[in-house]
């Protein structure tokens, strides 16, 4: 199939573009809206160009043109009504369909365009809580089953990280002898810091120092950087289970570390597991709840 960089089913249309399945079928059969190709077992595989087509028909629909109207324009009309939707009256659902098409096409300029006009508009900040996070949340069940390329992953959320490490070492603090220093890092074997990222920067613009580590920082190293900076604090995020597999073992051997600070933790294990947390740390599940502890 042309331009199939991953093959969609119409639940991950379903996903993607939140119009539910059942809609999608009659517009495909009464509209013509989609075309898709279908297996040997008649299952429904859509392509690229057709998630993005459907993003721009639910964009314009939302904005409450009929899609019997919108079933009667040209490719490039479509394309061309959704472009003249500024991005000051789009809300955040049709900018998060923006940086999925972005995604799909690896257009870096539109998802420029997308996080700076939402900047503008709502500040960084609330651009990644209510637009790039939403993103995140939605396109990661297509990277966890393969419906989207590697490729396409890698691209975006490098962009977002470019952003989230520009943000923050664009924010001067004003006198950092006097603040309150919290340590960010991220587990051995954990890569995923979009979200430390974010953690970071907001600390840093609340007035305390960030002691960010990064990615897979070994235990042992925590003990000797907690000797050096006594911090306030101690962030970390975990998304993917530990490699032998004992969160609550880690947790406690944490806890024996830092067993005089605040431990703040996050992240898919700790959020979706029952597992009991030591004294003095605390779960957070979003940027806003994170805020509160600051």
């Amino acid at each position: 199939m042309d331009n199939m960089i991953g093959k969609y089913n119409i639940k991950d249309l379903e996903v993607l573009s939140g119009i539910k399945a059942h809609t999608l079928r009659i517009w495909e059969q009464r509209y013509g809206i989609l075309e898709p190709q279908r297996t040997d077992t008649n299952i429904r595989l859509y392509s690229n160009e057709d998630l993005k087509r459907i993003l721009n028909v639910s964009t314009l629909n939302k904005h409450g043109i009929k899609i019997s109207k919108i079933a009667l324009l040209k490719e490039n009309e479509i394309i061309d009504a959704v472009k003249k939707l500024s991005f000051e009256a789009r809300d955040s659902s049709d900018l998060i369909d923006s940086l999925i098409i972005a995604m799909v096409d690896m257009d870096e300029e539109l998802f420029t365009k997308v996080v700076a006009m939402n900047t503008l508009k709502e500040g960084f900040e609330l651009t990644v809580t209510n637009v790039i996070f939403p993103f995140l949340h939605k396109t990661g069940v297509m990277w966890q089953t393969g419906s989207v390329n590697p490729a396409q992953e890698h691209f975006i959320t490098n962009l977002i990280r470019q952003k989230l490490v520009s943000a923050i070492d664009n924010f001067k603090p004003s006198d950092t002898k006097s603040t309150k220093k919290i340590i960010f890092f991220l587990p051995e074997g954990e890569l995923h810091e979009i979200s430390l990222l974010l953690y970071s920067y907001m600390a840093k613009v609340r007035g305390y120092t960030s002691i960010y580590l990064g990615q897979s920082v070994p235990l042992d190293d925590l003990k000797k950087i907690n000797g050096i900076v006594n911090p306030h604090s101690v962030v970390s995020v975990f998304t993917q289970p530990l490699n032998n597999g004992l969160l609550p073992d880690y947790l406690e051997q944490l806890a024996k570390i830092f067993n005089k600070q605040n431990i703040l933790v996050s992240g898919f294990q700790i959020i979706h597991s029952d597992v009991k947390l030591p004294k003095m740390a605390k779960m957070f599940k979003t940027p806003a709840e994170f805020s509160k502890f600051l």
